[in-house]
């Protein structure tokens, strides 16, 4: 029995997203390697801002990796991207996992997140053009839930070198470090395996070979299917109008009113998810957990224990996305993330560090952790990758999410950078940072993201320069066309016959 369109598409979206798990891997694993006592005698006890820098040159890289994944998508395809992506993270992971000292560290770290960086960029855009309209919210998802298999991976692997080497013992920073590369040799060995993007195929002029890709994913190879021709006939003809229209440059982000107000909305999805806070929290978990006397192999005990959680709340995200829609879990999950700063804020400011023993201050602490995690990895995480990588135009695509990527490296490095200084010398007057822009993240989507969710990738045109900029009100249903399904009864009265390919799953 030949496997379901929908379950291949779903299948392939997954194996793409190995890319993620090296990103989640790095987010996770970066915390215990900085908190080694065989890693701070090795590279003789640096300062706050050389640990700062060891976490944000990786980020750094990517921001680079993500400005050249934009650039090699539309010249080389999709698929040679993952595979250049994958290649150049794992010439980063051996300098990293072999560094002699800080500047050995840096490079690695630099050239990894070059990697990581195209990765990230390239993937959920893959997955988005592959995927049918009711599913792609799940496919897209799978990003943000492979980083959190990553970031699980990562935190039960640190605990376990932290706890089963000798402090005196490089192997417990070096193991973790070495064991990332896995997932990347497998991806660059395996992707030209798989399909290439059908709408990357049809813009580069193998029309022929984009309808049999389309064919593939959708109908079991069925080129006469009615989605199939429908689908392919509404594909070809966005493409030809980008064409005319010389809508192929970067600068058409910017000049056509449309595409800006989709990168300009893009961007700040992006930002938003540093302002949430998560990069202070994943990557200077142990100094976080410190500031309530909590330390050691119980933090990353706890921190694993969150990454089981993550990852639950991840696969929530793909099982309800496209039924109950992009905009209202954003706002919402914003919201909530605020409430748990506040009550993290409090317990840290009543209860000083070094000033109380309160266990039940500390264990309030974690749990505000463990809910913010929760809230993070089933909304803004997930979303920030879905909605992306499904509003551009063909043409548009990579670069408006290039730029968009780049926009979310650049907070994560300012993030990575400033969290350890600012917590040596702030404390808890840190978080009203995240307070402020978990707040403000909810107010900004409520007055102006509309929503995506089930529209096929050739009709958000019509959505982002029909529709208000100010969303509140708007009936979704006045900015629908519909022209996919129309095309679909139009094949079929042709053909007279009725496709029945492709059922949700």
């Amino acid at each position: 029995m030949a496997l379901p369109p929908k379950w291949y598409q779903f299948l392939v979206g997954l194996f793409a997203s190995l890319g993620s798990v090296l990103f989640g891997y790095d987010l996770g694993v970066i915390a215990q390697v900085i908190a080694s006592p065989s890693f701070h005698k090795e590279f003789n006890n640096p300062a706050d801002n050389e640990t700062g820098a060891v976490v944000s040159v990786f980020t750094g890289g990517a921001f680079i990796g993500a400005g050249v994944a934009g650039v090699l998508a539309d010249r080389i395809g999709r698929r040679w991207t993952i595979m250049i992506g994958a290649i150049i993270f794992c010439l980063g992971g051996a300098l990293q996992t072999g560094a002699m000292s800080l500047a050995y560290l840096y490079s690695g770290r630099l050239i990894g997140g070059l990697g990581v960086g195209v990765l990230t960029m390239i993937i959920p855009l893959y997955q988005a053009e592959l995927a049918h309209p009711s599913i792609r919210g799940r496919v897209t998802a799978l990003q943000q839930f492979m980083l959190g298999i990553g970031a699980l991976s990562a935190a039960w692997i640190s605990y376990g070198t932290y706890v089963g080497f000798s402090p005196e013992d490089n192997g417990q920073w070096r193991t973790s470090l070495g064991i990332q590369l896995l997932p990347a040799v497998v991806l660059a060995a395996l992707i030209l395996l798989f399909p290439e993007s059908p709408r990357w195929l049809i813009d580069v002029g193998r029309t022929e070979e984009g309808l049999q890709t389309l064919a593939k994913l959708h109908a079991h190879g069925n080129v006469d299917d009615a989605w199939v021709r429908a689908e392919f006939e509404q594909i070809q003809e966005s493409i030809t109008f980008e064409h005319e229209h010389e809508a192929s440059s970067i600068g058409e982000l910017f000049r056509d009113k449309s595409s800006f107000r989709r990168l300009f909305l893009a961007c700040a999805i992006q930002a938003s998810v540093q302002m949430t806070g998560v990069s202070a929290i994943q990557y200077y978990s142990v100094d976080l957990y410190g500031l309530m006397g909590i330390a050691g192999d119980d933090t990353l005990k706890y921190q694993a224990i969150n990454s089981v959680l993550a990852l639950v709340a991840q696969f929530s995200c793909i099982l309800f996305i496209d039924r109950v829609g992009r905009r209202w879990p954003l706002i919402c999950g914003n919201l909530f993330n605020m409430v748990t700063f506040i009550i993290a804020t409090i317990l840290l400011a009543k209860f000083p560090p070094g000033a109380t023993n309160n266990k039940a201050a500390a264990w309030g602490f974690i749990v505000m952790t463990w809910l913010y995690n929760i809230s993070f990895s089933a909304t803004n995480g997930p979303l920030s990758w879905i909605i992306p990588a499904e509003i551009f135009d063909t043409k548009t695509r990579a670069y408006g999410v290039m730029i968009a990527t780049m926009t979310s490296f650049a907070f994560n490095t300012m993030i990575g950078q400033i969290t350890p200084i600012a917590m040596t010398n702030i404390g808890y007057k840190f978080y009203f940072l995240f307070i402020i822009g978990n707040f403000t993240n909810a107010i900004f989507f409520w007055a102006f993201l509309p929503e995506t969710a089930r529209r096929p990738l050739e009709e958000m045109k019509y959505l982002f320069t029909e529709a208000p900029w100010f969303v509140p009100g708007m009936k979704q249903v006045d900015f629908e066309t519909h022209d996919l399904e129309n095309r679909v009864h139009e094949v079929e009265a042709k053909q007279g016959s009725v496709s029945h390919v492709e059922k949700d799953f």
